[in-house]
């Protein structure tokens, strides 16, 4: 379906709306599944620096999206980003092709981990579910609720809108409750350095960047908005201000909330927990209360990968509009519009991923799209920058171009310190596209 022929998406989208999406997306099960495995990555509390320092880096990066967001609005984020930048061209459209193909995977990816991790709290509040017989396993849990959540998103955009500020509210007082108690019961004696916390040698990066990465991982969402910019009204000034204020919201909390954790829970002991949540709050109040909180965090669940989900499906459908994808992407629901097949290809893609490690999900969601999305925008940015006048161009980072350049020695530093496993996922993700691609374009000719 070319894109004159696909209906628009409706504009029902303001500040209020765009940046509950975003933070719905940004906090969701992130923090409560892999503060265990961000402490274990530094062996210690010392790993807090990671977080301050992947604020940083998404911080910056953000400044990068909105600038690319206000200047170029339109469904699909880095998809419509990377096109107009570097399409026009045959092979031209070799690099939104790619952003695509891996964004498939990497943004399933990242939706299995937040189902994965759930089934820890799942297990918390029924701890006799081994026994149950589940056909598959207990990962068919997880991989069910990702097809239920895609019925549900098959709505309007404007039905979806209001129930994403409901969601969120939902997530904001979930962190709010864990915040406060955690306030009013802080012992900073049970924060405490290892020895050799700040010796820096090879071990201290390597376990740097895995910290980065987890935080960076939590983090994910700060652009969510850009994915719906054909649905935001007056893009230009709402989207950067939904991308700066929900990242400086969530590192805010993200940084109060993990601190607040392990100043109750000893940091040793929360290093190995598989529900650090749940733990916080029955040291605290008991188990029953504990339980009852358990319910708000799988409320926080949902909201985050209803707002994730909502968002990706439209990278897809705006690739296959603009014939850079497959083209079946872009069929839309007759009556309300709504890019159905993108949005069930994503739900399967990522109920099929459940059923892997959860580490594993974690580290190759992030590795997968470093070098096609983070580095290709910004690279891009730049070049865009050289072509368009400044007064195309609603929104322009502060300090250019240190933020960019900041960005981009994040994510170079991150990319080399992942693991072996997230690196080669990463590799084959990128050499399948390119023969995908090549196939592709020898069958148009």
């Amino acid at each position: 379906m070319s894109e004159s022929s696909s209906p628009s998406l409706p504009r029902t989208l303001g500040l209020w709306q765009a940046t509950a999406l975003n933070v719905a997306n940004m906090v969701g099960i992130g923090p409560f599944i892999t503060i265990p495995i961000f402490i274990a990555k530094m062996q210690g509390p010392q790993a807090l620096v990671g977080w301050i320092i992947a604020a940083i880096l998404v911080l910056c990066d953000g400044l990068v999206w909105s600038e690319l967001g206000a200047a170029l609005p339109g469904s699909g984020g880095s998809y419509h980003f990377l096109s107009k930048i570097y399409g026009g061209t045959r092979w031209g459209r070799l690099i939104p092709f790619l952003f695509v193909w891996q964004f498939a995977v990497s943004g399933t990816l990242e939706m299995a981990s937040g189902y994965i991790g759930a089934l820890d709290y799942l297990k918390y509040i029924w701890p006799g579910m081994a026994a149950w017989n589940i056909p598959g396993g207990p990962a068919t849990l997880p991989a069910l609720a990702a097809l239920v959540v895609t019925v549900i998103l098959c709505r309007p955009i404007g039905f979806l809108g209001s129930l994403g500020v409901i969601l969120a509210t939902g997530t904001i007082v979930t962190v709010s409750v864990v915040i406060v108690a955690g306030l009013a019961n802080f012992r900073p004696e049970l924060i405490t350095l290892p020895p050799d916390a700040f010796v820096l040698n090879r071990g201290f990066f390597m376990g740097l960047g895995g910290a980065m990465l987890i935080a960076i991982y939590d983090y994910l969402g700060y652009y969510n908005v850009c994915h719906l910019g054909d649905e935001v009204i007056d893009p230009g000034k709402t989207i950067p201000r939904a991308v700066v204020i929900s990242i400086v919201l969530v590192a805010l909390i993200y940084l109060c909330m993990n601190t607040v954790i392990i100043g109750v829970v000893p940091w040793q002991k929360a290093m190995v927990s598989p529900n650090i949540a749940a733990e916080f709050m029955e040291t605290l109040y008991g188990r029953s209360v504990a339980v009852a909180f358990t319910l708000l965090i799988l409320w926080t669940v949902a909201a985050c990968l209803f707002a994730i989900q909502l968002g990706y499906s439209r990278v897809l459908y705006a690739a296959a509009r603009n014939r850079d994808f497959f083209a079946p992407f872009a069929r839309v629901h007759p009556r309300h519009h709504y890019p159905w097949l993108a949005l069930v290809c994503l739900g399967v893609l990522t109920a099929l991923f459940c059923y892997w490690p959860l580490q594993q999900v974690i580290d190759a969601a992030v590795t997968v799209r470093i070098v096609v999305q983070f580095i290709g925008q910004i690279l891009g940015l730049h070049w865009l920058r050289q072509r368009l006048p400044a007064s195309q161009m609603p929104f322009r980072m502060w300090l250019y171009p240190v933020p960019s350049l900041i960005a981009l020695g994040g994510w170079l530093f991150v990319l080399v310190t992942s693991s072996s496993e997230a690196l080669w996922l990463a590799a084959a993700v990128l050499v399948s596209g390119i023969v995908v691609f090549a196939f592709r374009e020898v069958a148009a000719t």
